[in-house]
């Protein structure tokens, strides 16, 4: 691959993860890692313009219906795609749709763009990662076979052990901190093949842990806050994506539509860019 190769655009497609939760903002906007790499590639690309698709609690099946379409007709140099880990921690869950679905996309994507970016997702330590873990790698070695079969690059986060650390992830339990998403664009910013800014897989310093007390209160303000509302959005089947669209995307016109950095400025938040149309 080329090393530090040049892209103009850059279009990201998904669920919770790419739309950026919880890295959240003062204004309680997300940023995440993929508005953190639309910002770096920015700067090294004037006119540099940005698409984020992505809306939390998309299955794949979503995600192809509402967002892949519309990437494809953006024409960009490069689309990261990542999903299909909703369905996996569904109760019911019919992998083989999931495969279906995940080959439609990367069918429809490949061809669109440049360079077309999969990932295998990060997974935190604990009791429910153990108990969706068989499903997750198969959703996983499914990515890597349709990378190799359409020249497709992996991220492979799954392997890296510092994104398992309960630290790089939320009082949610579910969606990375802001340390954990910079180590994310970090990743997909190596694997486009730009030199390394540091070690994404560098682990943290050891940590302190905190007693019994201290644990048992976390993890009722933990069921309280976030998990039994997971559960009932699962038992109604609601999702808390219902009723949103992606940032750059207009749901009246069914279109997505670009950002780009103001003329003359240095890349500043991506909640600063202006739209562009056509």
């Amino acid at each position: 691959m080329e090393m530090n190769a040049t892209y103009t655009s850059f279009a990201a497609i998904g669920d919770s993860f790419t739309e950026g939760m919880s890295d959240l903002l003062p204004d309680g906007s997300y940023r995440g890692w993929a508005d953190v790499l639309a910002t770096r590639l920015a700067a090294r690309t004037p006119g540099f313009r940005y698409a984020n698709l992505a809306v939390r609690g998309k299955l794949i099946g979503q995600i192809v219906e509402e967002q892949v379409a519309a990437a494809a007709a953006l024409r960009p140099d490069v689309v990261t795609l990542v999903g299909g880990l909703n369905d996996t921690l569904r109760p019911k869950c019919d992998m083989g749709r999931v495969r279906g679905l995940l080959t439609d996309a990367v069918e429809q994507l490949a061809p669109s763009c440049k360079r077309l970016v999969l990932m295998r997702s990060p997974g935190r330590n604990g009791p429910v990662m153990e108990r969706f873990r068989p499903r997750m790698e198969e959703l996983f070695s499914y990515v890597d076979e349709l990378a190799a079969r359409h020249g497709a690059l992996v991220v492979d986060l799954y392997g890296a052990p510092v994104l398992g650390d309960q630290r790089l992830w939320d009082v949610d339990r579910l969606h990375l901190t802001a340390e954990g998403h910079r180590r994310v664009a970090e990743a997909v910013w190596q694997t486009l093949g730009h030199d390394p800014e540091d070690d994404w897989r560098t682990p943290l310093p050891p940590a302190v842990q905190p007693g019994w007390s201290a644990r048992r209160s976390a993890d009722l303000r933990f069921a309280r806050q976030h998990l039994v509302p997971w559960i009932g959005r699962r038992i109604t089947g609601k999702s808390s994506g219902d009723g949103r669209s992606g940032a750059h995307f207009n749901a009246s016109k069914s279109q997505a539509f670009w950002v780009t950095p103001p003329a003359g400025t240095a890349p500043g938040p991506v909640s600063d860019w202006i739209r562009v149309d056509g």
